[in-house]
């Protein structure tokens, strides 16, 4: 199931069978069952004729077959991309959150090497009773497909449906409160490295364009295109710096580019903040290490994952997916302070 199937897929209440595929291929079930196992005795004709009669119905060969035999497995499945710092905190935390339900998680990792695709596949082969999706990049409607295998929860992702749950923080807000906390410090020249397409940077992006406009600072808009890693944090901070009146003040669009900031601004002797204030996203464990301090927008993780695993309970319950909005906190640390020519005036 690496794509969307030809038929479309059947409902959870009805998942399809060894016996669908084998009536409709037309042969026997402990036929099927050798070629779903790839083991010999079957001719290629007829392998191939079975492989397609599987994807056709949709169906997933079980990885458990003990579980065949219960109603419920009590997992719940979670996706989530390597190397991404808020994405394994979110995985912390919703440890804690399913502590007490009777149901444990199982992990699936989104990788260069390993499709969202993959990673969801392998946890509906694992007949997870619910799935939670960090940050997923695949189509509405492939999304509405693997929501008919189990019920789906997206964590960050903008759209929400009467198929698919939601979870996510209230990046306008978030960002909105990064602008502000700068201005207020008599930053003017605030600059913008975004995240592209990544879920949640359109908001940040639009908020920030809207908030520097609301202030009165549109003729300082400075959005720099990036993605949510340390070496997008370092291109965008070296391009700022290249630049004759460089900003005094920038927002990344997560922790992860502002690391790449802080980094590029180290070797090239620009002190933060005092020539430079840096403000992050996400309030990742790294930022507040003592040789890092930054400032950051804290999305509530805690709430966050608590919401999702309650909404995916909910849902295995029979409860309709909803959207839940989480209100984030700006966190003030020590990469901000007012630019240097205001420290010069007083």
């Amino acid at each position: 199931m690496t794509g969307a199937p030809d038929a479309s897929p059947t409902p959870r209440t009805r998942r399809p069978t060894m016996s669908d595929v084998a009536r409709a291929a037309g042969v026997s079930r402990q036929l099927v069952s050798i070629i779903m196992r790839d083991v010999p005795g079957a001719s290629p004709e007829t392998r191939a004729r079975v492989q397609e009669e599987a994807r056709r119905l949709g169906y997933l060969p079980d990885d458990r077959a003990r579980k065949l035999r219960q109603q419920s497995t009590k997992l719940i499945g979670i996706t989530f991309t390597l190397h991404q710092a808020f994405h394994g905190d979110v995985v912390e935390h919703s440890y804690l959150a399913a502590a007490d339900t009777g149901y444990e998680l199982t992990l699936s990792a989104v990788a260069a090497s390993r499709s969202e695709a993959v990673a969801v596949e392998a946890l509906l082969r694992e007949r997870c009773d619910a799935v939670i999706l960090l940050a997923p990049s695949s189509p509405l409607e492939t999304l509405h497909e693997w929501a008919a295998y189990a019920p789906l929860v997206t964590v960050g992702r903008r759209e929400q449906t009467d198929r698919i749950g939601l979870v996510r923080s209230d990046d306008t807000e978030g960002m909105e409160q990064a602008v502000r906390h700068l201005a207020q410090l008599g930053h003017r020249r605030i600059a913008h490295i975004d995240g592209a397409e990544v879920p949640g940077a359109a908001d940040r992006r639009a908020s920030y364009r809207a908030t520097m406009r609301r202030l009165g600072l549109a003729e300082h808009i400075d959005l720099i295109p990036g993605v949510p890693s340390e070496e997008d944090g370092v291109r965008g901070a070296l391009t700022l710096f290249d630049r004759p009146a460089p900003p005094s003040a920038v927002i990344t669009f997560n922790d992860r580019c502002a690391t790449g900031v802080l980094n590029a601004a180290a070797r090239a002797g620009v002190k933060v903040p005092a020539e430079l204030s840096v403000v992050g996203y996400d309030d990742s464990r790294p930022a507040g290490l003592p040789h890092v301090q930054l400032t950051t927008v804290s999305q509530d993780l805690p709430a966050i994952a608590r919401a999702a695993v309650e909404m995916a309970l909910a849902q295995i319950e029979g409860t309709p997916p909803r959207e839940v909005i989480v209100r984030p906190r700006l966190v003030v640390r020590g990469t901000t302070c007012p630019p240097a020519d205001t420290q010069a005036a007083q």
